[in-house]
C-alpha cells in the first residue's frame, strides 16, 4: 500500500476535513494505514468500517481537525453484492453545526438507487447549518436516477472529473452542499504526485459559512499497490 504516496498528497491538500474511502485500518498495528494518515496530517480519525477481514477493517474514513460531536454509522448494503456504507458524522465549527456524510456507493445502477434512497431521509437540511454529502458515487452519467434524486436536495451543485486519475473523464467523486452559497468552489488536484497515488484525483471543496471558513475534500483515495 503506498499509505506514503497519500499522505503527501494529503499534506499537499491541507484540508480541514477528509472523506476516504476502501481505507485500511489495522487498530494498535504498526500497518495501520488510518492512524498513519492521521499522524501525517493531524487530524482526528474516525474509522467507518464496511468490511472485517481477520485483523483488518476496511472502508469508509473521516479525518477532521474540526471537533466531532457525534458519529453515526448506517449499512447501506444491498444482499449478493459487496458490503457498502455511510459515515454519518456531526462536526462543530464555530457556532455552527455541520452535519458530513461520507459514503461509497455500488458498481450496479439498482445498488446505487437503493443507497441513495436510504441515503435521502439521513440528510437533516432542516435541523443543521451545514450538511455535506461526500463520495464517490460511481455514478458514470450526469443524468443517472440517483443523481436526478440528489440534485433536488442540492440543487444547482457542480461536478468535476475525477476518474482516471491519468486522464480524468468521469465524474465518479461528488461533495453535495447545502446551503448552496456556502461552497465558493469545487476544484480537482492535479499535483504529479496526485496522479499515481490513486486512480481518483482528489476533489477539493472551499466552504465557508456564516463567516467561518472551512476547506474539505473528498479524494476518494483508493490506496493503490506497489
Amino acid at each position: 500500500m503506498s499509505t506514503e504516496r497519500c499522505a503527501a498528497v494529503l499534506r499537499e491538500i491541507d484540508a480541514d476535513v477528509i472523506a476516504l474511502q476502501e481505507v485500511e485500518s489495522r487498530p494498535e498495528h504498526a500497518l495501520d494505514a488510518l492512524a498513519c494518515l492521521a499522524r501525517e496530517t493531524g487530524s482526528l480519525p474516525i474509522a467507518g468500517t464496511t468490511m472485517v477481514c481477520e485483523d483488518a477493517h476496511y472502508g469508509n474514513a473521516l479525518l477532521t481537525r474540526l471537533p466531532a460531536e457525534a458519529v453515526r454509522r448506517h449499512d447501506l448494503s444491498v444482499p449478493g453484492r459487496e458490503p457498502r456504507a455511510a459515515l454519518d458524522v456531526d462536526l462543530k465549527l464555530d457556532r455552527c453545526t455541520v452535519q458530513l456524510i461520507a459514503t461509497h456507493l455500488g458498481l450496479r445502477p439498482a445498488e446505487r438507487r437503493a443507497q441513495v434512497r436510504r441515503l435521502l431521509p439521513l440528510l437533516d437540511v432542516a435541523g443543521r447549518d451545514l450538511v455535506v454529502l461526500a463520495g464517490d458515487l460511481n455514478e458514470w452519467f450526469l443524468w443517472g436516477r440517483p443523481l436526478r434524486a440528489l440534485h433536488r436536495l442540492f440543487p444547482d451543485t457542480p461536478h468535476r472529473r475525477s476518474w482516471p486519475a491519468w486522464a480524468p473523464l468521469f465524474a465518479l467523486d461528488r461533495i453535495w452542499v447545502h446551503p448552496r452559497p456556502a461552497l465558493h468552489r469545487l476544484a480537482t488536484h492535479h499535483s504529479a504526485l496526485a496522479r499515481v497515488a490513486s486512480d481518483h484525483l482528489p476533489l477539493i471543496a472551499d466552504l465557508e459559512f456564516h463567516g467561518a471558513p472551512v476547506a474539505g475534500y473528498e479524494p476518494a483515495a483508493e490506496q493503490d499497490s506497489d
